[in-house]
Order: structure tokens, then sequence, then C-alpha cells
């Protein structure tokens, strides 16, 4: 995709993006903006007009931009503190040894070298807890299902994503979000079920959807939920 050209139309800025991959004008909401995305050799005028005929649609997606960015929830980062973890609000406690960090019985204890932390001190030992116990369960459920199914893979590792909550490379990497585990556990599932499937079919094929639907009946509402909800997934 080649360099963007910035500009304005109605008050609202888009970038005009040239993709050698595209065969079709498109719009997309991306990170940095609107953005209208056309075939390399596309006249730039013809990028103008679709942006105006769509201009309606544009608006309304930058309402709903606006409404989720509002449903993103806050943290404080203190002690006491409630953090979802598999749907359920867990409380911040902090472990007097890393032995005792953990979550268990609707507590996060998080360890940390201060006694009072604060929030610089507080938010990125929740974060390693929380990367550490969601690499733990995604294994664990990764394994269970690659072994019901009768598939390998080669390692599961988490990191966190901007765009992907999952991926299965072509060498059997299976790679998570880490803050999917945020969501309630079937949603998770979901997940697990989403990507241990390509381990069988390395594509979005019937014969894919067929093999999660069969290890997730209910995938249909789970995925929704992750698409609607997903951007509460912070900490």
């Amino acid at each position: 995709m080649s360099e963007a050209q910035r500009f304005t139309f109605a008050g609202i800025p888009y970038r005009l993006v040239r993709s050698t991959r595209r065969k079709r004008l498109g719009l997309v909401m991306a990170a940095t903006g609107v953005e209208v995305r056309i075939p390399q050799r596309c006249a730039e005028r013809h990028g103008h007009q679709f942006l105006r005929d769509n201009i309606q649609w544009v608006r309304a997606q930058l309402v709903r931009a606006d409404e989720r960015a509002r449903e993103i929830p806050s943290y404080l980062y203190q002690l006491g503190e409630t953090i979802p973890w598999l749907g359920r609000a867990h409380r911040l406690q902090r472990a007097a040894d890393p032995a005792d960090s953990g979550v268990k019985d609707g507590v996060l204890a998080v360890f940390t070298q201060a006694r009072e932390p604060d929030a610089a001190q507080l938010r990125p030992a929740l974060h390693r807890l929380l990367k550490r116990e969601a690499l733990a369960l995604l294994t664990d459920k990764s394994q269970e299902l690659a072994a019901l199914t009768g598939v390998q893979f080669c390692a599961v590792k988490v990191r966190r994503t901007k765009t992907k909550w999952g991926h299965c490379s072509l060498g059997g990497e299976l790679q998570y979000n880490w803050l999917v585990c945020l969501a309630p556990e079937a949603v998770v599932d979901y997940l697990v079920a989403h990507e241990v499937s390509h381990l069988h079919h390395h594509n979005h094929s019937r014969a894919f959807w067929r093999q999660v639907e069969s290890v997730c009946p209910n995938y249909r509402e789970l995925r929704r939920w992750l698409r609607d909800n997903g951007h509460r997934l912070v900490v």
C-alpha cells in the first residue's frame, strides 16, 4: 500500500490510499481515521467521488466510533478496584510474595515491591499477572481441544495486538491477544476453537466453519459478542 494523501470534505478529514492488491474502491474506518482505498491505477477523482457518494455512511460510522470510545472502561489502578477476568469482576489485592500472586476466588493478587503501590507500580504488575494467567489458561484450553480433535501445535504465545484476537501460523504456532481473557469464558472458548480449527483448515472455508461449529455449536453468537464488545476489553 502506497503512502496516503490527506484531504477534507464536508469537515471530515480522510486519506486516499492506493493499493496494488485492491481491485475496487473501498472505505475503511482505520485507527488513523477515514481511508478511501483505491486500486493502484484508479484515477484520484474516483476516490474523492466515492467518499462524497458515501458521506452519510461515513458520518454514521464516525458517530458509532465516538459511542464505542465512550464505552471503553477506564481504571485508576489502585488496590481494591475491580477488574474483569473471564467476564467476572475481580478485586485487586497486593500479594506479599510472588508465589502468592494469581487469580482465585474473585481476587487478582498482584505482587509489588511497594506495600502501597501507586498506579505506575500497580499497572505493569497487573499486566504481567494477567498475561501470565492468560498464557496458562489459553495453553491448557488449546491443548485440550487439539487433543480432542486430533491435531498438534508447536507453541502458544500471547501478546497485546491492535487488530486480531488470534492467529494460527502456517508452522502451527497459536497466538492469542491475552485481553480476550477479560471476556466471558465462553467467548475465550470460541476463540480457542477458532484458532485450533485453523490447524485443520488454514483458511475460512465452509469446511473450516463446520469444524468450528463441531466443537463450538454457538460460535456465531460468541463471535458476534466479541465483535460488538471487544473494544471494551481493555485494562
